[in-house]
């Protein structure tokens, strides 16, 4: 009898938060498309960090400037054969004794004239200036660029919230310190503030993360700000109060959870625009160190060899730097509807 009262109880109970925007989340199938689209990204992006994919981006595997192929390099390419000048057959030893050691010099020098290309190696996205495979780079790139662009994204999202927690619970002398601060920032053009962090931070994946995390907490705190001022008198909060919960309880168990999707849908926008960011920087030449690649160095090469005919780099790098990008808003706006709490009861 328990088992059965437990189970309809079960049923009759109410679909959490999460349930609820997971169900209206499938619901959208650009969203769903858009999520399938990033997470086969992250998995190319998980299994090259691993090495399993694009370890050897450096490796020269064809010739410079080698165009999109899919039959590996041509028989003559791959054994360094050297076609023979055609022409009479001039007998030159009456007029120079050393004619008939001509023919000998001419095959050692050969040997080392000849250009090794590595077997069975196809370039379906062609080789850059150096012979390194540009799908090889393209991936590379999307590790660095994501990992950049997310991890900066944390960094601002985790300043963001606690400032704007602290501003807009307390109020007061915290509230006007930390409003004065926000209005520093918001004052210096971005684009200025992150040229300026570069130049005194210098080149790296590290730096970049600093500079995009600490120029780029603003819209967080006013949003988190907002949020926090709303939730602060609200009857959970002072019934948390009235049973002795601490402040940094009330703040963080109780109110913070409640504006959880308002951070997770801010932090995703933020993603996508610290990726560009990253891409401007490296473009720049502000961005990773040299020895790195990302989709912002790639197209800074691609600028010169663009000149010369040769595309493949930059659709390369703008191919995927759009397929992921795109993705990723269309699959952060549909988040967003499905987590915002004026359409609860509406579906």
């Amino acid at each position: 009898m328990s088992i059965v009262l437990s189970a309809t109880l079960a049923a009759q109970r109410s679909e959490g938060v999460w349930q609820a925007a997971w169900r209206r989340y499938r619901g959208d199938h650009v969203g769903m498309v858009s999520l399938v689209i990033v997470l086969a990204f992250l998995l190319l992006i998980a299994a090259s960090a691993l090495g399993l994919v694009a370890g050897d981006w450096q490796r020269e595997v064809g010739v410079p400037n080698a165009p999109p192929t899919f039959v590996g390099p041509r028989p003559a390419e791959a054994t360094g054969a050297i076609d023979k000048p055609k022409g009479p057959n001039v007998d030159l030893s009456a007029v120079d004794p050393l004619a008939p050691r001509y023919k000998e010099w001419n095959e050692r020098a050969a040997q080392f004239k000849t250009v090794e290309i590595h077997r069975a190696e196809t370039l379906p996205l062609g080789a850059d200036r150096l012979g390194r495979d540009v799908l090889a780079k393209a991936i590379k790139g999307t590790e660095v660029s994501v990992f950049v662009g997310v991890l900066a994204a944390l960094t601002a999202t985790g300043l963001g919230t606690l400032l704007g927690a602290l501003a807009g619970y307390f109020g007061r002398w915290v509230g006007d310190i930390l409003e004065w601060l926000y209005n520093v920032f918001e004052s210096i053009p971005g684009i200025l503030l992150i040229f300026a962090f570069a130049a005194v931070f210098g080149r790296g994946i590290g730096t970049v993360v600093l500079i995009l995390g600490l120029t780029g907490w603003t819209g967080m705190y006013r949003q988190v700000r907002a949020e926090f001022i709303k939730h602060a008198n609200r009857e959970y909060v002072r019934a948390a109060e009235a049973i002795g919960a601490s402040t940094a309880s009330r703040m963080f168990r109780h109110i913070l959870p409640n504006v959880s999707h308002v951070i997770l849908v801010r932090t995703s926008l933020l993603a996508v625009g610290f990726i560009k960011a990253e891409v401007i920087l490296s473009y720049l030449g502000l961005g990773v160190p040299v020895d790195q690649v990302s989709w912002g160095t790639m197209l800074a090469e691609a600028q010169s060899e663009l000149i010369l005919g040769h595309w493949w780099q930059l659709a390369a790098a703008t191919l995927f730097m759009a397929l992921f990008v795109t993705a990723f808003s269309l699959m952060a706006d549909a988040l967003r509807d499905a987590l915002d709490p004026k359409l609860r009861g509406l579906k």
